[in-house]
This record gives C-alpha cells, structure tokens and sequence, in this order.
C-alpha cells in the first residue's frame, strides 16, 4: 500500500446529482491505484447521525431548521473526531459523501448562511470538493426514477422547487471563497464519464 498523504475528499451536489454513485466510484478507483481507503458520508453513521436520517423521513415529526443545523454541525465533529481524523492519521484517502458545503446549502434554506457557517468554524476544509452540477429538473427526474423502482426516498428535500433554491444556495456558498478547493464538474454526463474526470482531477494533484 503506497503512501496516500492522509488526503480528504467531499463529493457534494445537490439530491440525483449522483454523489453516492461517484464517492463509491472514487473509492473504488483510489484503491486500484493502490491507497488505503476510508469511505463514509454525512449524515455520518453515528448515533446523531442516526437521529438526523430519522428526523429527515418525511412520516417523522417536523424539526425546528436551527435545531436540525446545530445536529448537523455536531454530527460532523463527532464524524471529525471519530472517523475522519483517525483515517487521516493511517494515512488513508477519506472519501465522504457530503460535508460541510451541504450544510451551508440545505440548512441555510431556512437559516441565515452566515450563522450556518458559524455554528461550523470548527469544521475543517476538506482537501478537495468535488461539486457535481446537475439542473436541478435533470436531478429531480432521476430521485422519481429511483423512487418508480422502488429506491427508499423519504427525506424533506426532494421537492423540486426546494431542489432550485438549494442550487442557487450551493452557488452562494461556493461563492463565499473560504471553503478551500471546489472543483465544479458536469454531473449530466454519463456516470463513468463523471468518474474517469473525478480520477483525472485527483491524478493532477497526486493522487
């Protein structure tokens, strides 16, 4: 197992871009080129993590927005401190499905984005984001087609009117130039089209 440099990468696009898809494709092609590997995702599989995946379904008991962004920004310090970190130090390649520009992007729907960013100071910056631009009828169309085949798709932000304004969110924290680097890539393209410039973005910085 050759040296990975304990790097960390967030794969982040709003719902039906594809970023489950693509972080386990990432994962898969770091381990074929020899890194020791550490995928995981946010909400994180925590205890809070847990909670918040519960009070997402669409059947739970609506959730204050404040008190929904103050979970996630400790279920990422849990996900930091337990999984992230730790994976670091082996020195793996941490691969996660969202972070903390999902935060700034959803939770700032209902909650001033500045204080979003706040309540996440202590949050570091993944070494890369890998942003998957979708239009947001593109995305929308492929979480129906999941759920016509039966995939579980209960959470409260699959509307598609909700899906353009988190769109125009994700610009505005993208914006914002303080969440380190954001590489935007064309997530209309076919999966293994998405995957091969994913692995071409990481190639060029060491990967």
């Amino acid at each position: 197992m050759r040296e990975s440099g304990g790097r960390f990468i967030a794969i982040e696009g709003i719902d039906g871009s594809g970023t489950t898809l693509q972080t386990r494709a990432l994962a898969h092609w770091l381990r074929q080129r020899g890194h020791e590997v550490h995928e995981t995702r946010e909400p994180s599989g925590g205890a809070i993590g847990r909670l918040i995946r519960e009070r997402l379904h669409v059947d739970a008991e609506p959730i204050d927005p404040a008190a929904l962004a103050l979970l996630f920004a400790a279920d990422r310090l849990e996900h930091i401190a337990h999984e992230i970190d730790p994976a670091r130090r082996r020195g793996c390649v941490v691969v996660s499905d969202r972070y903390l520009l999902s935060s700034l992007a959803y939770q700032s729907l209902d909650c001033d984005l500045d204080w979003v960013r706040a309540i996440n100071h202590a949050a570091p910056a993944p070494d890369l984001y890998v942003f998957l631009r979708v239009p947001a009828e593109v995305a929308f169309a492929r979480v129906q087609r999941r759920a016509a085949e039966g995939a579980a798709v209960s959470e409260r932000f699959d509307a598609l009117e909700l899906q353009r304004r988190v769109a125009r969110l994700y610009d505005a924290a993208r914006e914002r130039g303080d969440l380190g680097e954001i590489v935007v890539l064309d997530g209309t393209l076919p999966p293994d089209q998405v995957t091969a410039q994913i692995g071409e973005v990481c190639a060029q910085r060491g990967l």
